[in-house]
């Protein structure tokens, strides 16, 4: 690739953390969220600068011990997906290194010893990575660079605030969708390769590290890597995206992407799904229900936990939805159940049992039942604070795509009424939206999903 031939990343895509003396020396990518060499706007933007120094390019992963509630089954799909995406940067001429432990203690030093000119790394809002961020460019001792490779539109230029709701961001995405969602050039074979005197953590970890997970993984219905990534997306494209806007609410009917796994290890980009989908000739209708979902109310979950520190509690909630679940503190609750007998699917209610068992066993509940299993967590638990930290727990715990901006937001609307509108007041929920076993029976037949889940 010569200079003039270097992608072009557009400048509303990258966050400046940290200042630093300029000099000669390799650029280092440190990837965290997007774990992919293809459409990978921040692996772009570090080759685009790495050119233009005539430099090395290194791309360091740190594997951090107890990622919130993360299990073995979420470490052995991470690190088998990452064992192709190694695969895929390490033909291109740029070294890929593994880090174990807190990447603000293991990070900095690996960056000082191969004297690095640029740090370039992924946006993500949550508080945790949020940290590891602020301390490495604090210790870093180079510019640092945060890149938004996962939004289709950049998060931090779309909007500066905490949005309401849907309604308020959509038209901002919309208005700026075509500046950004264009196809994305590819990562090239590099030049300059890197320094044999720079060593790091050998590739060849990723699979001891596997190896190790998964002992404790449970078996799941998704393959890991790009490679699925990519098949699932052309299954559902051939198959299911014609009917996407009448079929995503039934878990009777296989209508739903299931990408959400890959989207969240940023095994594949949501921008290469949207192309995908945009570019086919499905009813409009099915295209613009996709689309919605994939870009605007993903793009708002972002947005709620970069903008609102306490996306994870229920002071994050709205002061309306604060009000009126504080004046129903008191309801008495139809049942109690304890954390214990929700995980363990140990309720009156047979449809949450199967959808937390298929959760359980699959690594996935069905979209819509995610709405139904919340709403019932905030009616059988003491509190609204109590039922966020049991639905925040068993989510991370055992969603392949937990530990996710989604599915904050979703525990959030469903407890907290965040993104919604107050409804007429009843017991327990006050004003924030209720669901019903009979209405789940209006939109789908019970009895079939409850049978299919015990057969399992």
């Amino acid at each position: 690739m010569s200079r003039k031939a270097t992608p072009r990343v557009d400048p509303a895509r990258i966050h400046p953390l940290a200042d630093g003396p300029e000099r000669k020396g390799p650029v280092v990518y440190w990837m965290s969220r997007d774990q992919r060499a293809e459409d990978n706007w921040a692996l772009l933007y570090a080759q685009q600068e790495a050119l233009l120094r005539s430099s090395p390019l290194g791309v360091i992963f740190c594997l951090a011990p107890g990622f919130l509630e993360a299990t073995g089954r979420h470490y052995f799909f991470m690190l088998q997906g990452l064992e192709q995406t190694a695969d895929d940067i390490e033909s291109c001429n740029i070294s890929f290194f593994l880090l174990r432990g807190d990447p603000a203690k293991v990070l900095p030093p690996f960056v000082k010893s191969c004297r690095a000119s640029l740090l370039v790394t992924d946006f993500d809002p949550l508080k945790i990575k949020v940290r590891w961020r602020e301390k490495v460019a604090a210790a870093a001792g180079c510019p640092v660079r945060e890149v938004d490779a996962h939004n289709v539109v950049p998060c931090r230029f779309v909007s500066g605030k905490p949005e309401f709701a849907a309604r308020t961001l959509r038209p901002k995405i919309h208005k700026l969708r075509d500046r950004f969602l264009t196809e994305m050039p590819r990562l090239e074979k590099h030049p300059h390769a890197w320094p044999a005197r720079v060593r790091g953590a050998s590739r060849d970890d990723i699979r001891s590290g596997r190896g190790g997970a998964r002992g404790r993984a449970a078996d799941f219905g998704f393959v890991p890597g790009g490679k699925a990534a990519r098949a699932c997306l052309r299954a559902f494209i051939a198959g299911r995206l014609d009917s996407y806007d009448t079929t995503r609410n039934d878990p009777n009917l296989d209508g739903q992407s299931n990408l959400s796994p890959y989207l969240h290890f940023g095994q594949i980009a949501a921008q290469r799904v949207a192309l995908a989908v945009a570019d086919t000739a499905a009813a409009p209708e099915a295209r613009d229900a996709f689309l919605e979902e994939l870009i605007v109310r993903r793009e708002l979950a972002d947005n709620f936990c970069l903008y609102n520190p306490d996306y994870d509690s229920t002071a994050g909630f709205a002061d309306w939805a604060g009000i009126t679940l504080k004046e129903h503190a008191r309801d008495r609750r139809p049942y109690l159940y304890t954390c214990e007998q929700l995980e363990s699917a140990e309720t009156h209610d047979e449809l949450w049992n199967a959808a937390q068992t298929e959760m359980m066993q699959r690594g996935k509940m069905h979209g819509y039942l995610r709405m139904y299993w919340g709403k019932k967590i905030l009616e059988w638990t003491r509190d609204p604070a109590e039922a966020m930290e049991t639905a925040l727990k068993l989510n991370n715990t055992y969603e392949l795509d937990g530990r996710d901006p989604n599915g904050y937001a979703g525990v959030a609307w469903c407890i907290g009424g965040v993104h919604d509108r107050a409804w007429p007041s009843r017991p327990v929920f006050g004003k924030i939206r209720y669901m019903n076993l009979n209405g789940c029976r209006r939109k789908f037949d019970v009895e079939a999903y409850v049978r299919r889940v015990r057969a399992i």
